[in-house]
């Protein structure tokens, strides 16, 4: 944990130092929050973002492998009032503000599954691959205050292998109000025994040809979740980001032969620019 540790620092200190030095010109975001992509300047009508991430994170769920990966990040997004409909990658959604505290939102996207070539030391050898499947994700999140300082969060993602649900509560640092800052939550993740074996669970023919024992696990806890958000104007056009997720696993997950680690963690950092 002590890499994890020094990023997250190298991650909060800019945040601290750089809020007077941004040359952005103060536009409202429709909700000020450094984990909701907005890039519309407060401005009806059409925005669009591109980027880049660079992520370090576990090659699967529950794997004791890490790795880099580079991703496209940003969006095309359109707003109305109180509603950006968007395109990011594999989703397509809608967010709205009601009340000015509380945002609705609801995603159609993909689950990427996963690899018998995602583990490069074989360990998913026998397994067989789980093709991408579709997911629709449901969210609501009620603030404390107007400006977002501390907030609640619920959803739920629901799609061909199962369901999960997903509770938490977040707070927001920084006094801008255009999505810069830093955003820490804490969350704890519930799960239905379809989803819970989708990644965790070995069938009778995948524990013959792996050598694992089978496991079937049941619906109910996961985990719970640490989540860290930066995100940083260096003009008005270039805007740089920076996450760290850490999730550990609750025991019945430990039990299976799948989860080679106790936790999931990921680090990323990447800059988009604003059009």
């Amino acid at each position: 944990m002590k890499e994890f540790t020094v990023l997250l620092m190298a991650l909060c200190i800019p945040a601290l130092v750089a809020q007077s030095a941004i040359a952005q010109d103060g536009n409202t975001a429709l909700v000020p929050l450094p984990s909701l992509d907005d890039f519309t300047r407060g401005d009806d009508g059409w925005s669009f973002g591109l980027g880049l991430g660079v992520e370090y994170e576990s090659a699967y769920e529950g794997s004791d492998e890490f790795g880099f990966e580079v991703d496209p990040a940003g969006a095309v997004q359109w707003r109305r009032g109180d509603n950006i409909f968007y395109w990011a990658g594999e989703a397509l959604g809608w967010r709205g503000l009601r009340s000015d505290t509380w945002l609705f939102e609801a995603t159609v996207g993909f689950d990427e599954g996963r690899q018998e070539s995602d583990s490069d030391d074989g360990r998913l050898d026998g397994l067989g691959d789980a093709d991408e499947s579709f997911e629709l994700v449901l969210q609501a999140r009620r603030a404390f205050q107007a400006d977002w300082r501390n907030w609640l969060d619920g959803r739920v993602i629901t799609g061909e292998n199962g369901n999960l649900g997903i509770f938490g509560a977040g707070r927001r640092f920084g006094d801008r109000l255009d999505g810069s800052g830093s955003e820490l939550s804490v969350v704890a993740l519930f799960h239905d025994s379809d989803y819970a074996n989708k990644d965790f669970g070995i069938g009778p023919g995948q524990a013959v040809a792996s050598g694992l024992s089978q496991t079937d696990l049941s619906g109910g806890f996961r985990s719970v979740g640490l989540h860290y958000n930066y995100r940083q104007y260096i003009n008005r056009n270039w805007l740089i980001f920076g996450e760290v997720l850490y999730e550990r696993y609750g025991s019945d997950i430990k039990r299976s032969p799948i989860a080679r680690n106790n936790y999931e963690a990921e680090v990323g950092v990447g800059f988009i620019y604003v059009f």
